[in-house]
């Protein structure tokens, strides 16, 4: 049976009566657990000079993974909903710490319940992503491991390092039901160790960027100290406006629904101290008319809604000035098309 090297507990946790209970006793509690059992190779000590290394995080649709890779990063590059299966591409994120580069990896959640040629392309897509990293953070939710959780950690070979991130700690009440959770984990897979987190503490993605860069090999930096992502911003445009699509429609919108950029047109700023501008125009494709009535709302008020909140937060991410223009239009079965799936930018 294979065991962690150690265990990165949360910093902080609420217990069963609201009280704060100290990292120590997440360790203490799982001491015995660790003493009893095989110890893996401990990787290198950092030493001095440059690292950088891929690093991926998988899992199953809607368990923070990309909460997860916004709070590594430290901006926000992939977007974020309560509806399950928001991220569809292999979304790159950077963050140079130190001498430390990190380059992160979002991935979609792995697609069990439907085999249209949508689902097909975000699976491929996983599965590409874990073939050739340095690491992989495979996220579930803390106490829980679903059938769901078991298809994805079975498409993880031994090969690589892979930290099991049990998240969203946070929700947990009763610590003491963790201990015998991760000695249920160890005998699933060969982790190089346990990190119970919140992706939402500053504290514990401190400590996991700590954990994660002593996997990563020594070598020059791949991308300059200020970048954040590869993604282009006309692509994190179409991502912002899907993400508020779904987060204004709630679990009423089928999550096949997708956005495509008509035109994407940058103007140098016309006078010295002002911005440039973002000329965009986008469509929102759904497979329904009554999809359709259902996104642009009453007297057009949900899709106005929807380009203004885009707007204002491209703007920021941006530092540009925005003019976005947003269409509707119905493609039936679209997501059952491996042609027009690839047509809407899908690998």
């Amino acid at each position: 049976m294979n065991a962690p090297k150690k265990i990165a507990a949360s910093a902080d946790s609420t217990g069963a009566n609201g009280q704060i209970e100290p990292q120590d006793d997440l360790e203490s509690m799982l001491e015995g657990l660790l003493k009893s059992t095989p110890k893996l190779a401990q990787p290198g000590a950092v030493a001095e000079g440059q690292r950088c290394g891929l690093v991926a995080i998988v899992g199953k649709p809607n368990v923070g993974k990309s909460t997860l890779l916004n709070a590594l990063v430290g901006q926000k590059i992939s977007i974020t909903s309560r509806k399950a299966q928001t991220t569809r591409h292999r979304i790159t994120g950077m963050r140079t710490q130190g001498p430390t580069q990190f380059v992160f990896v979002d991935t979609p959640g792995f697609q069990t319940l439907h085999g249209n040629a949508l689902n097909k392309s975000l699976n491929k897509t996983v599965v590409g992503a874990v073939a050739d990293v340095d690491l992989i953070l495979f996220v579930v939710e803390a106490g829980s491991f679903t059938p769901a959780d078991a298809r994805v950690l079975s498409l993880l070979g031994k090969d690589i390092p892979t930290l099991l991130i049990a998240n969203k700690l946070d929700n947990v009440h009763r610590r003491g039901d963790i201990a015998p959770w991760l000695q249920t984990m160890q005998t699933k897979h060969a982790f190089a160790e346990f990190v119970p987190m919140s992706a939402k503490s500053a504290k514990d993605i401190e400590r996991l960027l700590t954990i994660c860069e002593k996997y990563l090999p020594e070598q020059a930096w791949w991308y300059s100290e200020d970048e954040l992502t590869d993604r282009s911003e006309k692509f994190l445009a179409s991502e912002l406006v899907r993400e508020k699509l779904f987060r204004l429609t709630g679990d009423e919108l089928p999550y096949t629904s997708t956005v495509v950029i008509d035109k994407f047109e940058e103007e140098p700023p016309q006078k010295k101290g002002q911005k440039r501008l973002l000329r965009i125009a986008a469509t929102i494709v759904v497979e329904r008319d009554g999809h359709k009535a259902m996104v642009i709302g009453d007297k057009g008020e949900r899709i106005k809604r929807i380009g203004m909140e885009t707007r204002v937060e491209l703007e920021k991410l941006a530092n540009a000035k925005v003019f976005l223009e947003l269409w509707v239009k119905v493609r039936s079965g679209w997501a059952d098309d491996e042609a027009r799936v690839r047509s809407f930018g899908y690998e």
